[in-house]
């Protein structure tokens, strides 16, 4: 199985949130995890924030993005996924940002892997895997 790994998701496992092993399980089921360059932006956010409004110590935060950042086995670039994520995006009013995300998974025929539910339910609408 080829999965398509967001950030939210991502952020669960790294962290060790309530939802970790059971994203875990799907992530250690993939043969193949991809994201798209955008994720990169996105996970050094979330560790940002949480260094930031969390009080997270730096430390841990840069293990935690270094956990993160190896987590896909190849960056989709985001160039080639723009246009069709902005078409995407126009069509569903959904965040262009989001459209990264689904427009690998159906071009790669992966499963989008995500804890964002608006962002699950606008895939499945457009007949993209989730889990």
């Amino acid at each position: 199985m080829i999965l398509v790994l967001d950030t939210s998701a991502a952020a669960e496992m790294v962290l060790n949130g309530k939802r970790a092993s059971g994203i875990q399980g799907h992530f250690l089921d993939a043969e193949w995890v991809i994201s798209p360059t955008l994720y990169i932006s996105e996970i050094s956010n979330v560790f940002w924030k949480y260094y930031q409004f969390k009080k997270m110590p730096l430390d841990a935060c840069e293990s935690g993005l270094d956990h993160a950042l190896s987590l896909p086995d190849e960056f989709c670039r985001d160039h080639e996924l723009c246009r069709e994520a902005f078409a995407l995006s126009c069509l569903t009013g959904k965040p262009v940002y989001d459209m990264f995300y689904l427009v690998a998974a159906r071009r790669y025929n992966g499963s989008l892997l995500t804890l964002d539910s608006s962002l699950k339910r606008t895939a499945e609408k457009h007949a993209i895997r989730t889990l």
